[in-house]
């Protein structure tokens, strides 16, 4: 077991994931010296060198950092998408440095602390942000340590103290299981990741296990109507923490909780979608949970601005409704047709849409089709490759054969703003969890121009 209190210098090799940064942001805080290595420059690891953390992005030992190379006093942190070829990771690997993946570093961290842990195939980032706003804004002590940017911090690591930690508790590579959760929360549990899994009922059994993890059954919350033992959560039907009297009120939800033992009365939340609304109620539940004082809660939930990439609003006006979102699974991409649907029930509706990995492609490419069939127009980009490479016979010109609307196209990313400009839809998202995102920016503008 390696002893955190004998490191000194910390070496992050992939620091520009999301969940990396923040706990670079953590070490660096505590006074450790903190370093790293990623493959591109981004906004993240620009905004980590801004806080005085060195990132590097050759992949060859010579760039490593003097200080690094105190190997009894320095630890490598990595995560499962670094490939095998990575040469750092060999280097660190065949010298003998102590190494940890991001998942154990994470245990590592909360298992001093109240931990409450965040887990689901969709909902995380915006449970564990929801959650991580509400316990800091009721002066609880909390370090929370998010999957996005969320907009009240400008940062994906919120830090009001130690006793209480906030993670996301990731299924990728069953990463979750290496922590010690007191308080948890399954959002959901669709099949994903079946390159790991094989399929969705060895992904059930690792959700089954994660919630065994929990010492008391009354601190488990889960979405109801999945095969879990806990306390239930549900919007508009009966569970234990359940969203009541639903009804929208200047673009807002507007809602009561009721929970075992009280009712909060005319709770506001501006995030649309029912499944931001559920993300909602299970970061309240969780709080009251945590110890978080009721009177509070209301206040903290109506100041909660959002996650970047996570239904968020780049053009709202008359003419035109830009909205960037993360979404990569067909349930993800249902609960933001939903959401659109309900908040601009008469408007026309077009989506740019980046497939995420080979395999997820090949994996839910019928789901796919027929979420997308849903939008009146559709323009799919190439897939996004992350991790992964080519699967022969898997591509965007197969998904968008099966996609049954007769408004859809492929284009390069060079060809979007043309596109969109000339499109006659109010409502237009930018979707998908590659590298689409980086593309928001300059589009926004295109069209803000335009408009």
């Amino acid at each position: 077991m390696i002893n955190l209190e004998n490191i000194q210098t910390f070496y992050f090799v992939g620091i520009g994931g999301i969940g990396m940064s923040a706990l670079a942001r953590y070490f660096k805080l505590k006074g450790n010296a903190v370093y790293g290595y990623d493959k591109t420059p981004s906004a993240l690891t620009s905004s980590l060198a801004s806080e005085e953390i060195e990132v590097g992005f050759v992949d060859d030992i010579s760039n490593i950092p003097t200080q690094v190379l105190d190997k009894e006093h320095t630890l490598i942190v990595y995560t499962p998408a670094i490939p095998k070829h990575n040469k750092l990771l060999q280097y660190f690997t065949a010298e003998g440095f102590s190494t940890i993946k991001r998942a154990a570093l994470l245990g590592e961290i909360t298992k001093d602390s109240i931990c409450l842990a965040v887990a689901g195939t969709h909902g995380k980032t915006t449970t564990s942000a929801i959650l991580g706003h509400l316990l800091a804004e009721c002066n609880m002590p909390v370090t929370a340590f998010l999957g996005g940017i969320a907009e009240n911090y400008n940062s994906n690591f919120i830090y009001r103290g130690h006793e209480i930690t906030v993670v996301e508790a990731d299924e990728f590579d069953r990463s979750f299981l290496q922590l010690q959760p007191d308080i948890a929360c399954v959002t959901s549990m669709d099949a994903d990741h079946l390159d790991i899994y094989g399929d969705a009922s060895a992904i059930e059994d690792a959700f089954r296990d994660f919630s065994k993890l929990l010492p008391k059954r009354e601190n488990f919350l889960y979405k109801k109507g999945l095969p879990l033992d806990g306390r239930t959560v549900a919007v508009g039907e009966a569970a234990d923490f359940e969203a009541q009297n639903i009804r929208i009120e200047d673009g807002s939800y507007v809602f009561d909780l009721k929970t075992p033992l009280t009712t909060l009365k005319d709770l506001q939340f501006s995030l649309p979608g029912h499944h931001n609304l559920f993300n909602a109620i299970t970061a309240l539940g969780m709080a009251i949970l945590a110890g978080s004082p009721t009177d509070c809660l209301s206040k903290a939930l109506l100041s909660f601005k959002g996650v970047q990439r996570r239904f968020s609003y780049k053009i709202k006006s008359d003419d035109l409704v830009l909205i960037d979102d993360y979404a990569h699974h067909p349930t993800e991409i249902d609960a933001l047709y939903q959401a659109v649907s309900e908040m601009y029930p008469e408007d026309r509706k077009l989506v740019v849409f980046q497939p995420h990995l080979f395999s997820r492609t090949r994996d839910f490419v019928e789901g796919f089709a027929q979420s997308l069939s849903r939008f009146d127009e559709i323009v799919l980009l190439d897939i996004y490759p992350a991790r992964e490479e080519p699967i022969e016979g898997i591509s965007s010109d197969w998904l968008l054969e099966k996609i049954k609307n007769k408004n859809k196209k492929i284009l390069s990313k060079e060809a979007l703003g043309k596109e969109m400009m000339a499109s006659n839809c109010r409502v237009q998202l930018l979707v998908g969890a590659g590298d689409i995102g980086a593309e928001v920016d300059a589009l926004t503008q295109k069209l803000k121009d335009e408009n």
